[in-house]
């Protein structure tokens, strides 16, 4: 009667043994799955101010492509010389607008999206305007900021 208790005893310390070993195998492999598919969050830098270009070295009808924060922006002279900002991605699919010179319009390739040099939308698949930025030109530098709602 004594042997029996022992082998319950034994066979119960194992089979604890045997599933602890189990659950931490698999704890193991699980948990690094859980961190890759699910990212920890980044605090997002969030500018007040950018400095994007210079006046003089943009010519009217000319643009540049900077980030503001996370996010894309474009810098537009436009052909009478006064500035526009806009965040760059597309209010349709969220693809990224460029600006051709040659149309004088803002336009999103994956559609074939236009928007004109106030960011409103004019032709294609986008439903809104771009988010406009406020531009200011301090001694010849040009500042991009976000709109004070």
């Amino acid at each position: 009667m004594e042997n029996k208790t022992i082998d319950r005893g034994r066979r119960r310390f194992i089979n604890l043994f045997l599933g602890g070993a189990v659950v931490g195998f698999l704890g193991a492999i699980v948990y690094p799955l859980i961190r890759y598919l699910i990212p920890p969050k980044i605090a997002e830098a969030n500018p007040a101010n950018l400095k994007v270009a210079q006046e003089a070295q943009m010519a009217p009808g000319s643009a540049v492509m900077f980030k503001f924060g996370r996010k894309p922006g474009i810098l537009i002279r436009r052909p009478d010389g006064k500035f526009a900002a806009f965040d760059a991605v597309c209010t349709h699919l969220d693809c990224t607008v460029q600006f051709k010179a040659d149309e004088s319009v803002i336009w999103c390739a994956c559609h074939n999206g236009r928007y004109d040099l106030t960011g409103r939308n004019i032709s294609g698949p986008p439903p809104r305007p771009l988010e406009p930025f406020e531009v200011n030109v301090l001694n010849g530098d040009v500042y991009v900021s976000q709109k004070e709602a």
